[in-house]
């Protein structure tokens, strides 16, 4: 059945912003990249409750493609999963001041010793927005070459394996779950769903999604 009353103009398929007013935010806990807080909600006349979520710096992922129709993807050890997973390259936002696009390109530097030829905004993504206010954007890469600054990999990435895969082969083993990590997937079968319906992409620097919250 319709959405909409008959007559009435259908709305814009859009997430729109209509932050409720918070009377109180409590910090539960400070963590080493992230914190946990508590917020008392003022919902609707008469109706006020509680909700704990995870406040997250924000991120931002690469899905670079050669001429060979290949993406370039890396695995790494995720501790909280225990498991070595495919990926492409990611980073936290957590430069102040830096664009996203270009911690994006700093990302993919660090992780694969590889610069973008050019970036373009791909699909974003609130991978949680039930417990989480992360943001994610995915840009795609059309090309890359070599970084012309080496970057000494620690802690978990010091193990990264770098591989470019088929962008048909890496479809196909995430639809029979071979590779599972939620941005990866997003990203694969993003660029695959605009490459069939022909919807152009927007510029790097296209507007960020806002986190109304954070004011």
């Amino acid at each position: 059945m319709p959405d909409q009353h008959e007559g009435q103009v259908p709305q814009e398929l859009r997430d729109l912003p209509a932050p409720r007013p918070v009377a109180e935010r409590t910090p539960v806990h400070h963590g080493m990249v992230w914190d946990l807080v508590r917020d008392t909600i003022d919902f609707a006349p008469g109706v006020r409750f509680d909700r704990e979520y995870v406040w997250h710096t924000g991120a931002v992922a690469v899905i670079a493609v050669d001429d060979a129709d290949r993406v370039l993807m890396i695995r790494q050890y995720r501790h909280p999963v225990g498991h070595e997973l495919w990926e492409i390259p990611a980073g936290l936002l957590d430069l102040d001041g830096e664009a996203p696009h270009l911690a994006a390109a700093r990302e993919l530097a660090e992780e694969t010793g590889t610069e973008p030829l050019s970036l373009s905004t791909l699909v974003d993504l609130r991978p949680s927005p039930g417990g989480n206010d992360e943001v994610i954007r995915v840009y795609l890469a059309d090309g890359v070459r070599a970084s012309e600054q080496e970057y000494e990999r620690t802690h978990e990435e010091a193990e990264i394996v770098t591989r470019w895969v088929p962008l048909a082969e890496a479809v196909t083993a995430v639809l029979e779950g071979r590779i599972t990590n939620g941005t990866t997937v997003s990203a694969l079968l993003a660029l695959q769903a605009a490459r069939t319906t022909g919807t152009a992409l927007r510029p790097a620097d296209a507007p960020f999604m806002a986190r109304p919250g954070r004011g």
